[in-house]
């Protein structure tokens, strides 16, 4: 098998409230922060919806330069089924870029690389087919928050 099949789930962008981040601290893992997932929206073929308020997305800023991220939300499409997701991740980039990142500084897109695996779960029957998904993503970070595509894989 040469090609990776795949078929485009959603384009979601999250609202995270940085300035409410709590700063756990150094911990043997690296400096652990968490940051408040207030909102945000997807659209895809088969999927649409808000991003409720009340996820997080778990930060720690590992000892080799890499920003591992652990995020948890709470999905509702536009006809009202609830859908959990998870997803983790890595914000990858050089040295100076991520120095300049943690001082808050904005990023070009071509200087990092934001990569995640999601999974989803559902109670609906009508989106029970979300159970099964295998998903990837990229992402892109703006002032707000992240915005990312995700894709079905298989």
């Amino acid at each position: 098998m040469t090609n990776l099949l795949h078929r485009h789930l959603i384009d979601m962008t999250l609202t995270v409230d940085f300035a409410g981040m709590v700063s756990i601290g150094q911990t043997p893992a690296g400096m652990r922060r968490i940051a408040p997932v207030t909102g945000g929206h997807f659209t895809g073929e088969r999927l649409n919806g808000t991003v409720l308020p009340g996820g997080n997305d778990w930060v720690i800023n590992r000892h080799d330069g890499v920003m591992a991220i652990d995020v948890r939300l709470t999905l509702k499409t536009n006809d009202g089924a609830l859908i959990y997701l998870a997803y983790q991740g890595r914000f990858l980039a050089n040295a100076d870029a991520m120095a300049r990142f943690a001082k808050g500084e904005a990023l070009d897109a071509s200087e990092y690389s934001l990569a995640i695996s999601a999974k989803f779960e559902c109670g609906d029957a009508r989106y029970s087919w979300l159970n099964n998904v295998v998903a990837v993503g990229t992402g892109e970070r703006t002032a707000s928050g992240p915005i990312y595509s995700i894709f079905e894989i298989g």
